[in-house]
């Protein structure tokens, strides 16, 4: 009966993040012992504060629908918050909250693209962003990062990629999956390009702002004044603030864009969850304090991570500057055998290692990089170095 779906929802790909994690999971259900580090989620609890507030907010009676865009200190929370920490100026109008970063991100690629518009994507990009491109009838234009460059594009790359049914670019920065940085310098001569093209967008996903280790620290592309209306960032509570679960992002942007987002919204999900919101405003307002001891502890553990990656065979590891994922090259392993499977690509590589030491990791090849794979970071040190030292013994029996 699936061939009776929709022709879209056929030809969407099953999220290899999700993917992977389901299948730890049925292992860890068997009895084994499974080190998880494929899911992009912080393993520290939303702050007390954050939660106090949702509390409140249960008892104080947001008990019914929100506005569309979202409650109005919400969106002057996030206001604020732009201004703050990203020389932003955007007023409340320019706005939209929705159900996380990823529907926000979703929406903006609805309200923009047309059947046949082309968005170029930096990659190694998050799963999500070529199949949102896809429901919104889009073509998506992967450029490539090299391994050299620290997986980041040039904007000679970027340039050459542009056609006439070019309408957007998107791409994250700290990056998922790599954890490369886009630095300011770097920024600005992606926006000389924009800037040539006046009918370009960009979406700028900034969901891992706060986890960034670069000495220049975060960077909004959308502080450039000649292509400030032209970009479209994205944001939320997610990594920064370890609230994966309550599902708050925004868009802001041109209050044209803007309301576009606010009439699809309306009509497909309206506003997001009442007390998620109340909890995100005490967490715009708030102290950075808890954002500040997780970017601390994810620095630790890259560096572990990196270190005991470093030390196997054949694996090539840069180091990451922001987020919390270690990206190696483990093509070396290609055409290996441990005499009763042979490893043909990334994903043989992450369903055996699944299977032969019991460690989730995520396929590269879902990221528009095919010869590596993806350690998240976000776990206890004693985890990670475990994880590590299960993969080296495995790897090890592959001839």
């Amino acid at each position: 009966m699936s061939s009776l779906l929709a022709q879209r929802i056929q030809a969407l790909e099953e999220s290899s993040t999700l993917g992977m994690t389901k299948k730890a999971r049925e292992l860890a259900a068997q009895g084994h012992q499974v080190i998880s580090l494929s899911v992009g989620e912080p393993d520290f609890k939303t702050p007390a504060h954050i939660c106090e507030a949702a509390k409140k907010a249960i008892d104080d009676g947001f008990h019914g629908y929100s506005p569309v865009a979202g409650y109005p200190d919400l969106r002057l929370a996030i206001a604020n918050k732009l201004k703050r920490d990203n020389n932003l100026e955007w007023a409340s109008e320019n706005i939209v909250v929705s159900t996380g970063a990823k529907h926000s991100l979703a929406n903006a690629i609805a309200a923009l693209i047309d059947p046949g518009d082309e968005v170029i994507i930096f990659s190694p990009y998050w799963v999500s962003y070529s199949e949102m491109v896809k429901l919104a009838e889009g073509t998506s234009v992967i450029v490539e990062g090299a391994f050299e460059n620290n997986f980041k594009v040039t904007p000679e790359q970027f340039e050459a990629a542009i056609t006439p049914k070019t309408k957007m670019v998107m791409f994250a920065s700290p990056n998922n999956p790599t954890g490369s940085v886009y630095t300011e310098s770097e920024l600005r001569d992606i926006a000389k390009v924009v800037a040539k093209h006046e009918k370009i967008f960009v979406l700028a996903d900034e969901i891992y702002e706060y986890i960034n280790f670069t000495p220049g620290g975060h960077f909004s592309i959308g502080s450039i004044p000649e292509i400030k209306d032209r970009v479209i960032t994205v944001n939320g509570v997610a990594k920064g603030h370890a609230m994966t679960g309550w599902r708050i992002g925004f868009v802001a942007c041109a209050k044209w864009i803007a309301d576009g987002i606010e009439k699809l919204q309306g009509q497909v999900t309206s506003g997001t969850n009442s007390i998620a919101q109340k909890a995100a405003v005490a967490a715009f307002n708030g102290s950075l304090d808890h954002a500040y001891e997780m970017k601390e502890a994810y620095d630790r553990r890259r560096k572990l991570v990196v270190a005991k990656l470093r030390e196997i065979p054949g694996f090539k590891v840069n180091m990451p500057d922001g987020a919390f994922y270690a990206f190696p090259d483990i093509s070396s392993y290609f055409g290996k055998t441990d005499g009763k499977t042979t490893i043909k690509d990334s994903d043989d590589f992450c369903n055996w290692l699944l299977q032969e030491a019991h460690v989730a990791t995520v396929a590269g090849s879902g990221f528009g990089a095919p010869n590596c794979m993806r350690i998240s970071t976000a776990a206890a040190d004693a985890q990670l170095e475990e994880a590590c030292n299960r993969i080296a013994n495995a790897v090890a029996k592959l001839k």
